[in-house]
Protein backbone atom coordinates (compact mmCIF):
# COMPACT_ATOMS: atom_id res chain seq x y z
CA UNK A 1 0.00 0.00 0.00
CA UNK A 2 1.03 3.12 -0.88
CA UNK A 3 2.14 5.74 2.13
CA UNK A 4 -0.67 8.64 2.45
CA UNK A 5 0.08 12.09 2.42
CA UNK A 6 -1.10 13.13 5.65
CA UNK A 7 -3.05 16.32 4.75
CA UNK A 8 -5.18 17.35 7.21
CA UNK A 9 -5.20 17.80 11.60
CA UNK A 10 -7.08 17.11 14.17
CA UNK A 11 -9.04 14.34 12.09
CA UNK A 12 -9.08 11.74 15.03
CA UNK A 13 -11.34 14.16 17.23
CA UNK A 14 -13.00 14.88 14.05
CA UNK A 15 -13.83 11.58 13.57
CA UNK A 16 -14.80 10.94 17.32
CA UNK A 17 -17.39 13.33 16.92
CA UNK A 18 -18.33 14.19 13.74
CA UNK A 19 -20.67 17.06 14.77
CA UNK A 20 -17.49 18.95 16.51
CA UNK A 21 -17.57 22.37 15.10
CA UNK A 22 -20.02 22.11 12.79
CA UNK A 23 -22.29 25.62 13.32
CA UNK A 24 -25.67 24.31 11.02
CA UNK A 25 -28.28 27.15 10.38
CA UNK A 26 -31.80 26.24 11.71
CA UNK A 27 -34.11 24.49 9.23
CA UNK A 28 -34.89 26.58 6.90
CA UNK A 29 -32.16 29.16 7.74
CA UNK A 30 -29.65 30.56 5.63
CA UNK A 31 -25.66 31.06 6.88
CA UNK A 32 -25.04 34.88 6.69
CA UNK A 33 -22.16 35.83 3.98
CA UNK A 34 -22.09 39.55 3.19
CA UNK A 35 -20.71 41.36 6.27
CA UNK A 36 -22.22 44.33 7.96
CA UNK A 37 -22.37 47.84 6.08
CA UNK A 38 -18.64 48.92 6.49
CA UNK A 39 -17.02 45.85 7.97
CA UNK A 40 -16.22 44.84 4.08
CA UNK A 41 -12.36 44.31 5.12
CA UNK A 42 -9.53 46.74 4.04
CA UNK A 43 -10.32 49.57 1.74
CA UNK A 44 -8.44 48.87 -1.93
CA UNK A 45 -5.98 50.74 -0.41
CA UNK A 46 -5.39 49.32 2.09
CA UNK A 47 -5.42 45.79 0.86
CA UNK A 48 -2.82 47.25 -2.05
CA UNK A 49 -0.48 47.92 0.60
CA UNK A 50 -0.82 44.90 2.79
CA UNK A 51 -0.34 42.91 -0.21
CA UNK A 52 2.81 44.28 -1.30
CA UNK A 53 4.17 43.69 1.83
CA UNK A 54 2.83 40.24 1.95
CA UNK A 55 4.03 39.04 -1.49
CA UNK A 56 7.03 40.48 -0.81
CA UNK A 57 7.64 38.94 2.32
CA UNK A 58 10.02 35.48 2.61
CA UNK A 59 10.27 35.48 -0.86
CA UNK A 60 13.45 32.99 -0.54
CA UNK A 61 11.61 30.63 1.43
CA UNK A 62 9.08 30.26 -0.75
CA UNK A 63 11.58 29.40 -3.55
CA UNK A 64 13.12 27.09 -1.34
CA UNK A 65 9.47 25.16 -0.94
CA UNK A 66 9.06 24.99 -4.61
CA UNK A 67 12.57 23.43 -5.28
CA UNK A 68 12.48 20.65 -2.37
CA UNK A 69 8.74 19.78 -2.46
CA UNK A 70 7.77 20.11 -5.53
CA UNK A 71 10.27 20.32 -8.41
CA UNK A 72 12.43 17.95 -6.91
CA UNK A 73 8.78 15.77 -7.08
CA UNK A 74 6.96 15.48 -9.65
CA UNK A 75 5.29 18.64 -10.00
CA UNK A 76 6.21 20.02 -13.27
CA UNK A 77 3.39 22.28 -14.70
CA UNK A 78 5.63 25.95 -14.26
CA UNK A 79 2.15 27.78 -14.57
CA UNK A 80 1.27 26.13 -10.83
CA UNK A 81 4.51 26.29 -9.44
CA UNK A 82 5.12 29.85 -10.61
CA UNK A 83 1.54 30.46 -8.77
CA UNK A 84 2.96 28.50 -5.34
CA UNK A 85 5.77 30.74 -5.68
CA UNK A 86 4.03 34.04 -5.75
CA UNK A 87 1.35 33.40 -2.95
CA UNK A 88 2.81 34.23 0.67
CA UNK A 89 1.45 31.32 2.59
CA UNK A 90 2.10 32.73 5.43
CA UNK A 91 -0.85 35.20 4.81
CA UNK A 92 -3.12 32.27 4.91
CA UNK A 93 -2.51 30.74 7.92
CA UNK A 94 -3.10 31.89 11.66
CA UNK A 95 0.21 34.05 13.43
CA UNK A 96 1.31 31.31 16.39
CA UNK A 97 1.97 28.85 13.56
CA UNK A 98 3.47 31.74 10.90
CA UNK A 99 6.69 30.49 11.29
CA UNK A 100 6.28 27.15 9.95
CA UNK A 101 4.15 28.52 7.07
CA UNK A 102 6.28 27.03 4.78
CA UNK A 103 7.13 24.07 6.02
CA UNK A 104 5.77 20.61 3.98
CA UNK A 105 3.03 19.81 6.51
CA UNK A 106 -1.16 20.73 7.43
CA UNK A 107 -1.31 23.74 9.86
CA UNK A 108 -4.19 24.12 11.78
CA UNK A 109 -6.79 27.02 10.99
CA UNK A 110 -9.01 26.88 13.45
CA UNK A 111 -12.69 25.03 13.48
CA UNK A 112 -11.23 21.71 13.34
CA UNK A 113 -10.01 22.61 9.84
CA UNK A 114 -6.54 22.83 7.97
CA UNK A 115 -4.43 24.53 5.76
CA UNK A 116 -3.34 21.62 3.41
CA UNK A 117 0.21 21.16 2.91
CA UNK A 118 2.03 22.57 0.20
CA UNK A 119 2.78 19.72 -1.81
CA UNK A 120 -0.89 18.45 -1.85
CA UNK A 121 -2.11 21.55 -2.74
CA UNK A 122 0.19 21.61 -5.61
CA UNK A 123 -0.44 18.49 -6.35
CA UNK A 124 -3.99 19.05 -7.10
CA UNK A 125 -3.96 22.24 -8.52
CA UNK A 126 -1.57 20.23 -11.37
CA UNK A 127 -4.14 17.70 -12.19
CA UNK A 128 -6.95 19.78 -12.53
CA UNK A 129 -5.01 21.68 -14.76
CA UNK A 130 -6.52 25.02 -14.58
CA UNK A 131 -5.93 27.31 -17.97
CA UNK A 132 -6.00 31.22 -17.74
CA UNK A 133 -9.70 31.33 -18.67
CA UNK A 134 -11.44 28.60 -16.96
CA UNK A 135 -14.07 29.08 -14.20
CA UNK A 136 -12.83 27.02 -11.08
CA UNK A 137 -15.04 26.02 -8.03
CA UNK A 138 -13.65 25.53 -4.58
CA UNK A 139 -15.44 23.51 -2.08
CA UNK A 140 -14.00 24.21 0.99
CA UNK A 141 -12.43 27.93 1.05
CA UNK A 142 -10.84 27.04 4.38
CA UNK A 143 -8.24 30.16 5.05
CA UNK A 144 -8.23 31.04 1.82
CA UNK A 145 -4.60 29.88 0.70
CA UNK A 146 -6.22 27.44 -2.55
CA UNK A 147 -8.34 29.85 -3.53
CA UNK A 148 -5.41 31.92 -4.02
CA UNK A 149 -3.56 29.71 -6.21
CA UNK A 150 -6.40 29.07 -7.93
CA UNK A 151 -6.67 32.72 -8.36
CA UNK A 152 -3.26 33.43 -9.84
CA UNK A 153 -4.22 30.62 -12.80
CA UNK A 154 -7.72 30.64 -13.67
CA UNK A 155 -10.67 33.23 -15.42
CA UNK A 156 -12.35 33.34 -12.39
CA UNK A 157 -12.71 31.65 -8.87
CA UNK A 158 -15.92 30.86 -6.50
CA UNK A 159 -15.18 29.45 -3.16
CA UNK A 160 -17.67 27.41 -1.05
CA UNK A 161 -16.85 27.76 2.99
CA UNK A 162 -19.63 24.85 5.23
CA UNK A 163 -18.47 26.37 8.39
CA UNK A 164 -19.35 30.39 8.88
CA UNK A 165 -16.26 31.30 11.52
CA UNK A 166 -13.83 29.60 8.59
CA UNK A 167 -15.09 31.14 5.99
CA UNK A 168 -14.97 34.57 7.55
CA UNK A 169 -11.38 34.08 7.84
CA UNK A 170 -10.43 32.73 4.67
CA UNK A 171 -12.61 35.78 3.52
CA UNK A 172 -10.61 38.36 5.67
CA UNK A 173 -7.39 36.50 4.31
CA UNK A 174 -8.35 37.03 0.70
CA UNK A 175 -9.47 40.27 0.93
CA UNK A 176 -6.71 41.78 2.46
CA UNK A 177 -4.42 40.32 -0.10
CA UNK A 178 -5.96 42.20 -2.80
CA UNK A 179 -8.14 39.45 -4.41
CA UNK A 180 -11.19 41.31 -4.61
CA UNK A 181 -14.94 39.35 -5.85
CA UNK A 182 -13.92 40.04 -9.26
CA UNK A 183 -11.25 37.40 -9.01
CA UNK A 184 -13.03 35.16 -5.87
CA UNK A 185 -16.66 34.92 -5.35
CA UNK A 186 -17.15 33.49 -1.71
CA UNK A 187 -20.07 32.01 -0.72
CA UNK A 188 -20.81 30.54 2.91
CA UNK A 189 -23.19 26.98 2.06
CA UNK A 190 -23.06 23.25 1.72
CA UNK A 191 -20.67 22.13 -0.93
CA UNK A 192 -22.31 19.46 -2.11
CA UNK A 193 -24.61 21.85 -4.67
CA UNK A 194 -21.79 23.48 -5.69
CA UNK A 195 -22.81 26.73 -7.23
CA UNK A 196 -25.62 26.04 -10.01
CA UNK A 197 -25.98 29.54 -11.48
CA UNK A 198 -22.31 29.84 -12.52
CA UNK A 199 -21.30 26.76 -13.84
CA UNK A 200 -20.58 25.14 -16.10
CA UNK A 201 -16.83 24.84 -14.47
CA UNK A 202 -14.01 23.97 -16.08
CA UNK A 203 -11.87 22.86 -12.61
CA UNK A 204 -14.00 22.12 -9.55
CA UNK A 205 -11.24 21.24 -6.48
CA UNK A 206 -12.94 19.30 -3.43
CA UNK A 207 -10.55 20.34 -0.62
CA UNK A 208 -12.26 17.98 2.21
CA UNK A 209 -13.36 14.49 1.50
CA UNK A 210 -17.04 13.19 0.66
CA UNK A 211 -17.22 9.23 0.43
CA UNK A 212 -18.87 9.73 -2.81
CA UNK A 213 -18.39 12.72 -5.47
CA UNK A 214 -21.54 14.56 -5.12
CA UNK A 215 -23.33 14.53 -7.84
CA UNK A 216 -24.07 18.15 -8.48
CA UNK A 217 -20.94 18.70 -9.09
CA UNK A 218 -20.43 16.09 -11.19
CA UNK A 219 -23.38 17.47 -13.55
CA UNK A 220 -21.63 21.19 -12.91
CA UNK A 221 -18.49 20.08 -14.75
CA UNK A 222 -18.11 20.95 -18.29
CA UNK A 223 -17.20 18.91 -21.07
CA UNK A 224 -13.43 18.43 -20.87
CA UNK A 225 -14.00 19.76 -17.46
CA UNK A 226 -11.42 18.06 -14.40
CA UNK A 227 -12.57 17.95 -10.54
CA UNK A 228 -10.07 16.96 -8.23
CA UNK A 229 -11.25 15.57 -4.70
CA UNK A 230 -10.57 12.89 -2.06
CA UNK A 231 -12.88 10.28 -2.22
CA UNK A 232 -13.65 7.56 0.86
CA UNK A 233 -14.43 7.14 4.45
CA UNK A 234 -13.42 8.78 7.14
CA UNK A 235 -12.40 4.90 9.19
CA UNK A 236 -10.04 5.17 6.60
CA UNK A 237 -6.87 7.19 4.18
CA UNK A 238 -8.92 7.95 0.90
CA UNK A 239 -8.09 8.13 -2.53
CA UNK A 240 -7.40 11.26 -4.05
CA UNK A 241 -9.56 10.87 -7.96
CA UNK A 242 -9.35 13.08 -11.06
CA UNK A 243 -12.66 12.88 -12.90
CA UNK A 244 -12.71 14.30 -16.05
CA UNK A 245 -16.07 14.77 -18.16
CA UNK A 246 -15.30 13.37 -21.65
CA UNK A 247 -18.70 13.98 -23.11
CA UNK A 248 -22.34 15.18 -22.10
CA UNK A 249 -24.89 12.89 -19.45
CA UNK A 250 -24.93 12.23 -15.91
CA UNK A 251 -24.22 8.69 -16.14
CA UNK A 252 -20.64 6.78 -14.91
CA UNK A 253 -19.44 6.52 -18.56
CA UNK A 254 -19.79 9.90 -19.51
CA UNK A 255 -16.58 10.66 -17.25
CA UNK A 256 -13.06 9.51 -17.22
CA UNK A 257 -11.90 8.59 -13.59
CA UNK A 258 -8.10 8.31 -12.25
CA UNK A 259 -7.06 7.19 -9.06
CA UNK A 260 -4.19 8.80 -8.53
CA UNK A 261 -2.64 8.65 -4.49
CA UNK A 262 -3.69 7.89 -0.84
CA UNK A 263 -4.39 10.56 1.14
CA UNK A 264 -6.12 11.62 4.72
CA UNK A 265 -8.55 14.99 4.64
CA UNK A 266 -10.92 16.44 7.07
CA UNK A 267 -14.30 15.18 6.95
CA UNK A 268 -16.24 16.90 3.86
CA UNK A 269 -19.02 18.77 6.11
CA UNK A 270 -22.43 19.07 5.29
CA UNK A 271 -25.66 17.40 3.54
CA UNK A 272 -27.21 19.33 1.36
CA UNK A 273 -28.27 22.68 3.39
CA UNK A 274 -29.18 25.22 0.82
CA UNK A 275 -26.32 27.81 -0.10
CA UNK A 276 -26.64 31.50 1.06
CA UNK A 277 -26.28 34.60 -1.61
CA UNK A 278 -22.85 35.17 -2.84
CA UNK A 279 -20.56 38.15 -1.70
CA UNK A 280 -20.35 40.67 -3.84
Amino acid sequence: MKKPLLVGLAIAAQLAHPACARHEPAPGQQSPVAPPPGADGPSPAQSAAVATTAFGQRVEERERMVRTTMEARDIRNQRVLEAMRRVPRHGFVPKRVRHEAYADHPLPIGGGQTISQPYIVAFMTQAARPGPEDRCLEIGTGSGYQAAVLAELCGSVYSIEYLPEVARVGRENLRRLGYAPERVQLRVGDGYRGWPEASPFQVILVTAAPERVPPPLLQQLDVGGRLVAPVGPQSRYQELELWTRRRPGSKRDAFEVERMMTVRFVPFLGDEAEPSAPDR
